[in-house]
């Protein structure tokens, strides 16, 4: 008799290794040596077995702790040896329908295999409420820093009621007759392959194995109503038109139980009438006439957090931006923040008195004033440029 394989060794992991990374491990061997795909290769059914045996020991933290202990000797009959009696039918009686196909003399019914890979025919199928969308409108101040929102939701709600049931009471509920209680049904049918049998979820009660014979008056059995939720969520800081929030949960309730739907919120930026947003950098248009621009001047800027002061140079020219450091918008994830783009514009008086005339047309004269553009000047589109990078 050949000695027995090490069960760790047979799946390809450690002592140590946690139940799902044993039910990974025996996953891909089932599927490696399935015999569907190696016919007529006794070898690979050899070691389609040896998957199985190992995975019954390690999965059942009893087996496993006898096997840590003493090896395949403390399993006795049930673990170890050749008493342990795998077939490929009674793997395959285990498995359902995980593997897409059906196997010619198989019945899936479920059991330790069958519940690992899905078990599908014995579930309850899960209803599924829908999804809501709305939309949220935030201002520059509330995208800067972020902003917790408390809103009323109209929405699909759990029946009052009937508690979701969608039945009159707990008389109202009786066993289904299609499929007698078991919540699934089998048929069988011939093929090529051979006769095979299948479970499905039966399509009267979906599952749950009852149905129900007095509908709830408030719900007419659906189970919910249309109702009312107060709900709360923060939105992070430097979103920006378009991100979506997702709240799971807090969408539509599903009929007779199940799992909500998630409500998702759609950023709306309000068009500011102060600034130009550019990705994470804010635009101020700032005139100051052209006194100040020659002379030099302090002046006032807004930023999104309020007013700052700001030094306007002697000589300093129509179109030079000035760039405020981390006066912009954050990222969403907070690694970095944008500036505030102060473009500077002067302004030429529309209306002049008599005697502003005289002044200005005597500084006409003055060399001074005559225009004499460096290259910096005449670069200026280049400038723009990069004053937006």
């Amino acid at each position: 008799m050949a000695q027995k394989r090490d069960y760790y060794e047979v799946l390809g992991v450690s002592q140590n290794a946690g139940a799902d990374e044993i039910k990974k491990a025996y996953r891909k061997k089932a599927i490696e040596y399935h015999p569907d795909k190696n016919p007529g290769n006794k070898e690979a059914e050899e070691k389609f077995k040896e998957a199985a045996e190992a995975y019954d020991v390690l999965s059942t933290p009893e087996k496993r702790q006898r096997y840590d202990q003493f090896g395949h000797a403390g399993l006795g009959g049930s673990g170890g040896g050749q008493s342990y009696g795998f077939s490929v039918d009674d793997i395959f009686s285990h498995f359902g329908d995980i593997f897409g196909g059906h196997f010619a003399g198989a019945q899936f019914s479920g059991g330790q295999f069958g519940s690992m890979f899905g078990n599908f025919g014995s579930q309850q199928e899960v209803n599924y409420g829908s999804d809501i969308r709305i939309r949220i409108k935030l201002d520059l101040k509330e995208i800067a820093h972020g902003v917790e929102k408390k809103i009323k939701v109209k929405k699909e709600i759990v029946c009052s009621a009937c508690n979701g049931s969608g039945a009159k009471d707990r008389n109202s509920v009786s066993t289904c007759p299609h499929c007698r209680g078991n919540g699934q049904v089998t048929q069988v049918v011939s093929t090529m392959l051979g006769r095979m049998q299948t479970t499905t979820v039966c399509p009267k009660c979906h599952g749950a194995g009852k149905v129900i014979t007095t509908p709830c008056p408030a719900c007419s059995g659906r189970g919910t109503q249309v109702g009312e939720e107060e709900v709360s969520f923060k939105i992070p800081a430097g979103v920006t038109e378009g991100m979506q929030l997702t709240l799971p949960g807090k969408g539509n309730a599903a009929r007779h139980g199940g799992q909500n739907g998630d409500l998702l919120v759609v950023v709306e930026e309000e068009r500011s009438e102060i600034f130009v947003r550019d990705a994470n950098n804010l635009i101020y248009n700032l005139f100051v006439n052209f006194v100040d621009a020659a002379l030099g001047a302090e002046v006032e800027v807004p930023t999104v957090d309020g007013k700052v002061k700001i030094a306007i140079k002697a000589g300093t020219q129509p179109g030079t931006i000035l760039r405020l450091k981390g006066k912009g918008l954050p990222t969403v994830n907070r690694l970095g923040v944008g500036d505030l783009l102060v473009y500077v514009n002067a302004w030429v008086p529309k209306q002049l008195d008599k005697e502003e005339q005289k002044i200005l047309a005597k500084l006409r004269q003055s060399p001074n004033f005559a225009p004499n553009p460096d290259s910096n000047d005449r670069n200026f589109m280049d400038r723009l440029r990069r004053a937006f990078q």
